[in-house]
């Protein structure tokens, strides 16, 4: 059994813990309110960019309407972007998003490249030898459109210049507070997707009308299909950094209540420790005690 100052020791070291986690915990909770804010009043935009898409999809001769929407011959090539957080202390958050993406693409006989966008992705793609062609890291807080632009960017140019085939998107969609779930979508080329298939924070719809452009539609739809295409890159970081501080704070939490049992347990035994040391300290005296008036007797 450990001293009694082993284990005020280790109590104190558990409770300067407990303070740790506490503050990260009261930042994770700022954090993600301001997180899950940026992601609502965004969502209803990227809804109806995906509803034109949808409508843009089911146009007759869609193919010819934009190279974005015509699907290649042969599928080599894959880009997947993948989306984890920079930092860990967040439970299960980048190791299930990481593993899905892993298990999804693990049977693929096409190459597969990777442009990450955190540094907790990249570096385990880099240890499992996987090609990360670009990598994205410290992005602010509340990142804007324009911070996040050059991830479609580069997805929209290499799918057009035939670099890429397929591109993929995999990141974590924010559901509720405790509640998040590791998504894979193909980005490009679109597809029309069922309503079960539809991802929840966009949904589907479903239209039969033909569009009237103007002024020109060529010029129009080139500016519209890559824009709301890399506006679905742009909310796919939003709702992952919504899950990454929901799921920090909700580990943090666990951290310090687990902290703080630990601490009552080892602050009983510790009691026990110390009295047992009284215990026998006043035995010792009153054996010592009766020894001498034997003595002297």
């Amino acid at each position: 059994m450990a001293s009694a100052r082993e284990m005020r020791l280790r109590i104190r070291s558990i409770k300067n813990i407990v303070q740790v986690t506490r503050a990260l915990q009261a930042v994770s909770a700022s954090k993600v309110r301001k997180a899950v804010q940026a992601v609502s009043a965004t969502r209803a935009y990227a809804q109806q960019a995906w509803k034109i898409l949808v409508h843009l999809s089911e146009q007759p001769g869609h193919n010819a309407l934009h190279p974005l929407l015509n699907p290649h011959a042969n599928v080599k090539n894959i880009l997947v972007i993948l989306i984890t957080s920079d930092r860990g202390l967040a439970g299960a958050y980048n190791t299930n998003i990481l593993r899905k993406t892993l298990l999804h693409f693990k049977g693929f006989s096409q190459s597969i490249t990777y442009i990450t966008a955190g540094k907790k992705g990249r570096d385990l793609l880099l240890r499992r030898g996987k090609r990360v062609v670009a990598e994205f890291s410290n992005l602010p807080a509340s990142p804007s459109f324009t911070d996040i632009s050059p991830i479609g960017r580069m997805a929209v140019d290499g799918f057009l210049d035939g670099t890429y085939d397929e591109v993929y998107l995999a990141y974590t969609d924010f559901v509720t507070m405790i509640h998040q779930d590791p998504v894979i979508k193909k980005l490009l080329p679109f597809e029309i997707q069922t309503e079960n298939q539809a991802p929840e924070n966009i949904g589907s719809h479903k239209v039969q009308s033909a569009f009237t452009y103007e002024p020109d539609q060529g010029e129009l739809l080139n500016q519209i299909i890559p824009r709301f295409t890399a506006l679905q890159v742009y909310q796919a970081v939003l709702e992952a950094q919504a899950s990454e501080h929901a799921a920090r704070m909700i580990s943090m939490q666990n951290a310090t209540d687990n902290a703080m049992e630990l601490s009552g347990v080892l602050q009983l035994e510790y009691n026990k420790v110390r009295q047992q040391s009284i215990t026998n300290d006043m035995l010792d005296i009153a054996g010592g005690a009766e020894a001498l008036s034997k003595s002297l007797n």
